[in-house]
This record gives structure tokens, sequence and C-alpha cells, in this order.
């Protein structure tokens, strides 16, 4: 999540309301409205009652004089007007001086993402996609593309209503439980450059053993093109000896498929990180049972460097086939540090049962993506006022890959991904199932299986209830035979709300989250909602040992600054270990239902 700390010191009292694809996911109900949908004539609310997109559509009328178009479809389009609201509006309870100290987006970054033309019938399907790509850009808190009356009969206007994001502010991200800060992004940023789109950022990253400085820069429209470009480097310290331990960087040159009927997209990439990873559980260093001397720290360097390109491309409108191929190559390396003073039967079995497996390979790809390009648009999940985008029905990806013994013959494996995801409505209540598995089998003399990973999720937003919406969200995810041995922490702000941080540990996961979401209290645009919750989850190897809590929280949101709330939870432990009470706090940003297994998407 990107939270203005700036909303704190300019709003005097704030009690509570994070990628691709839009992802699965409230005054109104939960009703699916598409982005071209405007209110009727009449004046809107005021935005301070929590209507707030629908009232800068009326104020953005009433400034052009102008009425909707009820039955615009086919119509000719003559005219696209581009209106862009400051980040405080006269209606807004901050001081406009803010204003001063924020470069408006400029006219030309919004009209040159519309993909309507003028002299062309007007597309109900194209304007939707418009208001996504606008809203993909992170620039903006409102989207909303409305069909107007044109000057003659028999045509239509397109407006385009943009409220900006506050660009100039320290954005942060963060996990606390208790007292113990286990992570702090600081991330000081332009993100609307000179109002132009261009995002220029200098990080400060907080973990339990290093900070690292770093600086990014992303043009999304390199040099007005369609082709975007990102960089970013940073150098890494420890914090105990004060001296650089590494660093991580990259570089992403690519064509993105900016719309439904793109033909083609490509993109290549490079990207490094030399580092020492230290696991922790909870504040300390975890230490690793040996079973025939001194405990283990889990504790070992890190060097990855990789490369790749691909080009894809993209067939069909409404159920679209994306077929790309590519090429890369990877050196992975992981060590334990000569400052563990490890013997050599200790080193050999921290990296037969810990230590992530090294290996070097070069590959080539070939996927596939399946989606039906259906959407909707949805308040009151995530983001209570602001929209929300979700593709609806299905959505698959296949890869698979190819490494020939270009390096070491224990490089030579071929390796399958599959990711699926469904998700329809039920009335007001919406239903995502996803599934994932990947599977990899080395090749060559003593040809095996392993790396058998699969995951699914089950995600349930209920009607209303009393105001409010349960959200209920069921994990499981397994790792079986594991080159890499990853292994999965569960306690604290990640899952298991009210656990000591990180207490659990396995390659599996179950997990199960419960929450009643209320309806917000709108206090001068500031959303402020409440939470009742149950979670109950175990990380286990063999089979699970449910542990559960139970607890309340808040979720605040500040629509001028940020497009998801931040989060703040108290919970209880019925059946487990019990930290202090400061020690059962979790404060972070997003939804708890955002954390998820990236694996789930991307398998491979």
């Amino acid at each position: 999540m990107a939270l203005s700390l700036l909303a704190f010191i300019v709003v005097p009292l704030a009690l509570t309301p994070s990628q691709a694809e839009p992802a699965s996911g409230t005054p109104a109900p939960v009703v699916a409205a598409p982005s071209s949908q405007a209110p009727g004539e009449e004046t809107a609310p005021a935005l301070s009652q929590g209507h707030y997109e629908e009232a800068l559509i009326a104020e953005s009328l009433a400034r052009h004089g102008r009425t909707l178009e009820p039955a615009p479809e086919g119509q000719v389009l003559t005219e696209v007007l581009i209106d862009t609201e400051e980040v405080v509006a006269e209606s807004d309870p901050y001081p406009n001086f803010l204003n001063l100290f924020h470069v408006r987006t400029r006219e030309e970054v919004v009209r040159r993402e519309v993909l309507l033309a003028e002299g062309q019938p007007y597309s109900l399907q194209l304007a939707d996609e418009t208001a996504r790509n606008l809203r993909g850009l992170r620039l903006f808190s409102v989207v909303r593309v409305v069909p107007l009356k044109g000057k003659t009969p028999g045509t239509v206007t397109l407006l385009v209503v943009t409220k900006d994001l506050w660009s100039l502010r320290l954005n942060s991200d963060f996990s606390a439980v208790g007292s113990l800060l286990q992570y702090l992004r600081l991330q000081g940023t332009e993100q609307n450059l000179l109002g132009r789109g261009k995002k220029l950022a200098l990080d400060f990253t907080l973990r339990l053993d290093t900070l690292s400085f770093g600086q990014s820069f992303t043009d999304p429209r390199l040099f007005g093109s369609r082709w975007a470009l990102t960089e970013s480097a940073a150098v890494i310290i420890g914090r105990e000896s004060g001296k650089a331990e590494g660093s991580r960087g990259s570089l992403s040159v690519s064509r993105p498929l900016f719309s439904l009927s793109t033909p083609w997209s490509m993109s290549t990439s490079v990207a490094w990180n030399v580092e020492t990873n230290r696991v922790y559980r909870g504040a300390d260093i975890w230490e690793l049972p040996f079973p025939d001397g001194e405990p283990v720290p889990y504790v070992y360097r890190t060097e990855e460097v990789a490369g790749s390109a691909a080009y894809t491309r993209s067939l069909g409108l409404r159920y679209k086939w994306n077929v790309s191929g590519g090429v890369g190559a990877y050196h992975y390396a992981y060590n334990p540090p000569s400052s563990s003073m490890l013997s050599e039967a200790q080193v050999d079995w921290f990296r037969r049962n810990y230590l992530p497996r090294a290996e070097d390979a070069g590959y080539v790809l070939l996927a596939l993506r399946a989606f039906e390009a259906r959407y909707e648009v949805l308040r009151d999940v995530d983001s209570y006022v602001l929209s929300e985008d979700y593709q609806m029905g299905h959505w698959v990806s296949a890869t698979v890959r190819y490494a020939p013994p270009v390096f070491r013959d224990d490089a030579h494996f071929a390796e399958a991904g599959l990711a699926a995801r469904y998700r329809w409505r039920w009335g007001e209540a919406l239903t995502t199932v996803s599934a994932a598995g990947a599977i990899r089998r080395q090749l060559g003399e003593g040809a095996e299986w392993n790396n058998r990973h699969w995951a699914a999720e089950l995600m349930q937003v209920s009607p209303k209830v009393l105001g409010g919406r349960f959200v209920a969200r069921g994990l499981l995810d397994v790792n079986i035979d594991d080159l890499f041995d990853r292994v999965t922490l569960l306690g604290g702000g990640n899952g298991l709300r009210g656990a000591p941080a990180d207490e659990y540990s396995g390659k599996r996961m179950l997990l199960v989250n419960v929450e009643y979401r209320t309806a917000p209290v709108v206090i001068k645009t500031v959303h402020v909602g409440g939470v009742l919750f149950v979670d109950s989850g175990s990380a286990f190897n063999d089979r699970p040992d449910m542990v559960t809590s139970v607890g309340v929280g808040l979720r605040v949101l500040f629509p001028q600054f940020n497009v998801v709330p931040f989060r703040l939870d108290f919970g209880y432990v019925l059946n487990g270990d019990r930290p202090p009470i400061g020690s059962r706090f979790s404060f972070a940003g997003g939804q708890l239902t955002d954390l998820r297994p990236g694996f789930l998407d991307s398998p491979l």
C-alpha cells in the first residue's frame, strides 16, 4: 500500500475507513456499475455524505453546462472533454494551499489513454476500458468516463472526469506487531512528475537486520510512445555492522498490451540481488535445530542475477488468448556466511534441509493466458466508495519451460505451471475461486519429479448484512519436494492476527479468515469503518494444528491520498501461545485478504 503520511498531518482526527489485472474482491451496495454510468441530472449529494464519485460528476456537468446521454451506443463521437480535478477541491476538508505543492495531471496524459476516436461510433466497451486503463496508472483517486449529449442531434460527447491523488508524498508500506516493527518502507515519491505521469522515487527500507537506500524511475509512456521504462537500484547496509552488505536493482523495457485490441507486446528485463538473508521468528534470528550439536542460525548469502525477453501475440476480443514465447537465464547461489563459523557437517545439513537451491540455468518458455474480457466496477469491497475493477468469468495461465544442460547437468529440467481463477456474482455477493499448481522434472542421470507445489483459495463477499458485509477467505498452500526449501511463516499481521509474530513455520499452510466489515462512517470525506474477525491457521510440514484467534479492527481511507485503506487490528488467541497485550496489535496497509501467495497468479 502507498499510504501518504501527509494525510495524518492535514487531518486532525481520523479513525478508520496494496497489482497486472485487477484483483478480486461498499455506502452503496456491491452493485455492478459500468464505468460509464453516471448519476441522473439531479443535484448529487455533497462529497462529505459519501457519494464521492457521483458528486464529482455532477460538479463537472454543471461546470460544462452539459447533460447525460442515456443511449450513446453507436452514435458518432464528435468531442472528448477532459475534466481534471485538483487533489483538494472546494468541497474537500483540507486547505486549498496544498494544491500549490502538486502539479495537476496534464490533459494530454489523460487524453492519450482514451481509446475512442472522434468521428467513430461510441462504444461502451472502449469507454469502460479507457476508465480501467486510467485507474491502472495509479495517478487518480477517481476516474469516471460518461457519455454526454452532443452539440448536434445524433452525436455524443465523451466526458472523462479524473481527480488527482496527492503525488508529492511520503509513501509507506509497513508491518508491525505490537512494539515490533518487522518491516518499514518509506518512499519519497513524485509519482506524477510535472503532471506528466512519470514516477521518480527515493527509497528507504528498514528490516530487522538491514537498511537499504535506493532510487527508482518509471515512465509508462517513454517519449510519448507506447513503450514503458522502469529502473531501480539500491544499496543494502547491515544494521549491526553499519557496512554495505549488497545491492539490488532492475531494468525493464516493455511494450504492454495497452488495450484489448492491441495485437502484440514485448518485454525485456534484467535484475540482480546480492545480500545477506536472515530469517527471523519474532525479534530473533531463527536458530535451526541441528541434530548433532549447536543450533544453526538461519543466515545465508544470496547472489541472484536474471535476465529474460518475451514476445506476446494477443488474439480475440471478448474471449482473449495471449500466446507468449521467451528466453531467459539466471544465476542463483546461496551459501552460509563465514561469520556463522559452521562445521562442514552443519553446512551440509543446512544446505540439504533449509538453504534454497543454488542453480545456473538458461531456458526457453511458452505461455498461454486465456480469459473472458468481462469487467465490472464494484464498491464497498476493499476501498469503500472508490471504484474497483474486477475481471469476471474465467482466467487461465499456463506456462511450460525447458532448461537444457547449458551450464551444468543438474540444471537440465522441464517444468510446467498452471493457474486458474473463476469469479462470479450472485446478486450482491461476489465469489472467487483460484487454484494453481506446478511441477518440475529433473532430466538426465537420476531423473526425478520435484518442486511439486499447489495452492487453492476461495474468497466470498456477502450481500449487505446490517449495513456491512462478511468477507471470508480459505487458503491452502502445499510444497512437496521443494528444491528451493521455501518456508512459510505465520503469526501476527500476516494472516493469524493476535498470535506471536512469525510463531509458526512449515512448507505448507492452511489459513481461514472471516471478517465482518461495517459500512463506513464519513467524517469530512475520511471513511472510517470497523472489523470483527476470526482467524484460524497453521503452518506445518505433516498435518495442520490449527490455531484460532478472534478480534476487532479499524479501517481508514483518505480518498484524496490513497485508494486502499490501512488497517489496525487487535487479536486474541483462543488455543495457542499468547504474546504480551501490546504485541497482539498489528498495523499495516491494505486489507488482510490482499495477502496471498503470488504463486496463485504466476506459478512459474
